[in-house]
């Protein structure tokens, strides 16, 4: 069995707030886009600011705020999709900049909002089977830097954060009852063309406006924010019930839910129709935004800092997001 030992975040440290975004667009007020996303304010990476230095920085603080000694951990994740390079992994020049062990096992994998609970499910089944003890998770993502400064939709939402998590074979939350979903036909839902194989430099094409005023073209990172709504409201709820059925609990069992920080507007529209109570469901987008796979590891790390988790309770995670992917389960404390 594997548990989610200690937990540190890194936060950019230039801010984009709302008041920098109505200056750019004045048909959206300050009040406007806080109603709409319940976002204030998000992180920036700075310009030479890659995701391999936020990954550091989040491991180095790990390592600070938990004084555990570095040479302990025997596996390195990374969960990004914005690598340094093509090869090699991200993982490798966090392995080496972090002082970690040569004889320890280190990747990268490529997912968005749902990269946090896979990573949980790969992390718990290397513990489980005894191929590594302490398994170091990182999340890392410089999304901001695939946003159009035209886009008026995307630089509300999204924020650049990292986070360091220990899962090992003690601590205080134990992850279980895993469901992880793929449907692929969703990919130009969410995507960012430019970068890959298919598309390795800037392309010529026209910049197309939506008609909600978002600006999009194929250089940078686009969604269709209805398609995703619609996707999550038809995924989640029933993923929900998956989980819980497979841990033999009712909704009333868990203590806290905890999904990924999307935006203000999905997350209440989908607690609203799950039935969750308000008490029960965490939120903490209003100074970071969506930090991608970031995003619950910053709200678990809030909820206990605000002592929303205590011993005994039950804390349901979901995700969703690119792909399409999504991702739950519960962690017991």
């Amino acid at each position: 069995m594997a548990f989610i030992d200690k937990i540190s975040c890194y936060l950019p440290e230039e801010a984009r707030t709302n008041a920098d975004i109505s200056a750019q667009f004045p048909e959206w007020p300050v009040e406007k886009i806080a109603k709409k996303v319940g976002i204030n304010e998000r992180r920036v990476s700075a310009l030479e600011e890659l995701s391999s230095d936020m990954a550091v920085k989040a491991g180095e603080k790990f390592f600070q705020e938990h004084e555990m000694d570095r040479s302990s951990v025997d596996f390195l994740i990374v969960c990004s999709q914005s690598p340094d390079y093509y090869f090699p992994s991200t993982a490798c020049l966090v392995q080496d900049r972090l002082g970690l062990r040569k004889d320890i096992g280190a990747f990268d994998y490529t997912l968005g909002c749902s990269g946090y609970l896979y990573g949980l499910a790969i992390a718990n089944s290397f513990i489980d089977s005894g191929l590594a003890q302490n398994v170091l998770l990182i999340t890392s993502e410089s999304i901001t830097k695939f946003i159009n400064e035209k886009d008026k939709g995307n630089l509300t939402l999204f924020g650049d954060a990292a986070t360091a998590t220990l899962l090992s074979k003690s601590g205080m939350g134990s992850p279980a009852h895993f469901s992880l979903g793929t449907d692929g036909s969703g990919v130009e839902h969410i995507i960012m063309h430019r970068g890959g194989m298919r598309q390795p430099g800037f392309s010529d094409d026209s910049e197309q406006v939506d008609q909600y005023g978002n600006v999009f073209d194929r250089n940078y990172l686009h969604m269709d924010g209805p398609e995703v709504f619609k996707f999550t409201l038809n995924t989640v709820p029933p993923l929900v019930d998956e989980v819980l059925d497979q841990a033999q609990l009712a909704k009333e069992d868990i203590d806290l839910f905890v999904f990924h920080q999307a935006n203000g507007y999905m997350l209440e529209q989908l607690r609203k129709f799950i039935k969750i109570p308000k008490e029960k469901f965490f939120f903490c987008l209003e100074h970071v935004g969506n930090t991608v796979a970031s995003s619950i590891p910053i709200a678990l790390q809030q909820a206990q800092a605000e002592n929303r988790i205590r011993p005994g309770d039950k804390v349901f995670l979901a995700a969703f997001g690119t792909g399409y992917s999504w991702g739950a389960c519960i962690v017991q404390y």
